[in-house]
């Protein structure tokens, strides 16, 4: 199996993965949304996690995304 160059950052709820989204956009960080639910849904197959979505960044972006996620997630914890 090959190594990804992907590592996943961030998992949540729908409305927390586009927040942080949004966050690493503004950053000029790409990150890619997985959703496997939807994915299986299209595929024909049920997943057992509705609205569950992963965020994954390039490994050579991981030091600009820490702080990021450091301070949106003393946010979401403080709301």
């Amino acid at each position: 199996m090959e190594a990804s160059n992907y590592i996943k950052v961030f998992s949540g709820n729908f409305i927390q993965v586009q927040r942080v989204f949004n966050a690493l956009e503004q950053e000029n960080i790409c990150a890619i949304i997985k959703d496997e639910s939807e994915s299986g849904r299209l595929a024909g197959f049920g997943a057992s996690i509705q609205g569950f979505q992963e965020i994954h960044v390039h490994k050579d972006e991981l030091d600009k995304v820490t702080p990021i996620l450091n301070r949106l997630l003393s946010e979401i914890e403080e709301a």
